[in-house]
């Protein structure tokens, strides 16, 4: 349920307003907005008497909320969720670029790309340290020694750095790490998500390979239910009978997330096309659909790669993806 209350409406009433609902078994969130004042109500609504509630002085309306998640539902926070990460922001108005390497192989070569993607108009460098692979006997990627390249790499460059978690035992090496992916395969990994809860770092939620919009969104209310607001959804591609691309990358799914939620929405087209010539055009498509960032992997040596070659950019062509979404974004009404 979420109660509008009305411009300039006194803080004491408010506080009072929030007391009386918390005295009901209520969790009370309030978003303060240009405009107005919302509070989200969640728990068992069924013990709060609208009328009653729309007669108070400062309530200007009350509706109910029927999608199960709350907290990511953009009827409890109309204005978009702005995420600041070291010196950027994430959403809004603002467009990110996420680029590197899908793992981390050595010091020189995430130190190369990162370079690279930096200079090319990257500001949050990616690399995995713990890969999720289909086969047991593929390169299952470097562990707690990537993510100290990571970050010697972060060290070198001054750029944040995003890496894949797989377990909850594996929280403490990500101590230094700026955002923590969920990775597809993990979206509905429930326990990981209430630990992850209770972090205060941004989580880079991926849509997993075969679920709905509204499972990917209760994925992200299980996060938020525990506290932390600081969610950046990722769209990468939905499994389906196609079997020209490695995944169905679903666009649609960028502007009706933002219908529905305040959190930033992003497009991973290395793996939802799984084909580097695919890459620009997805990007650009992307940006039309209103992403906020786009995540992409580069290597400095895709032939050679340990994993994910055949979908990485080399440096030279995300430089020229970048410069083609400079382009687009002023007619999106956003910028880098």
């Amino acid at each position: 349920m979420v109660v509008v209350i009305k411009k300039g409406s006194e803080e004491r009433q408010l506080n009072n307003l929030i007391s009386w609902v918390k005295g009901l078994g209520l969790d009370v969130n309030r978003v303060d907005g240009e405009n107005s004042t919302i509070l989200g109500l969640v728990g068992d609504t069924s013990v709060v008497d609208i009328d009653l509630i729309n007669s108070i002085e400062i309530v200007d309306k009350v509706q109910r909320i029927q999608e199960p998640y709350k907290a990511a539902n953009r009827k409890f926070h109309p204005d978009d969720t702005v995420i600041k990460v070291g010196d950027n922001e994430i959403g809004g108005k603002n467009f990110t670029f996420i680029a590197g390497p899908c793992s981390v192989e050595s010091e020189e070569q995430i130190v190369e790309v990162a370079k690279a993607v930096k200079a090319a108009g990257a500001t949050v460098l990616r690399g995995g340290a713990f890969k999720p692979r289909t086969s047991p006997y593929a390169f299952q990627g470097l562990k707690d020694a990537g993510i100290r390249l990571l970050l010697e790499a972060k060290k070198q460059t001054g750029m944040p750095i995003i890496t894949e978690i797989m377990s909850v035992a594996h929280l403490d090496l990500f101590a230094d790490v700026d955002i923590i992916q969920v990775g597809a395969r993990n979206m509905q990994n429930f326990d990981l998500l209430k630990e992850l809860g209770r972090s205060d770092k941004p989580i880079f939620l991926k849509r997993g390979l075969a679920n709905t919009v509204e499972e990917w969104l209760m994925s992200a209310e299980y996060i938020m239910s525990g506290g932390n607001n600081r969610v950046i959804l990722c769209e990468r591609g939905i499994r389906t009978f196609e079997p020209y691309t490695r995944n169905t990358l679903d666009l649609s799914a960028v502007p009706l997330v933002k219908e529905k939620t305040h959190l930033p929405v992003f497009v991973d087209p290395s793996h939802a096309s799984g084909l580097s010539r695919l890459v620009r055009p997805l990007s650009l498509a992307a940006v039309g659909a209103g992403a906020d960032g786009l995540i992409i992997e580069v290597h400095n040596n895709p032939e050679c790669a340990l994993c994910d070659g055949a979908q990485s950019l080399r440096p030279e062509q995300f430089e020229d993806v970048v410069n083609r979404v400079k382009v687009m974004l002023p007619l999106v009404d956003k910028k880098i």
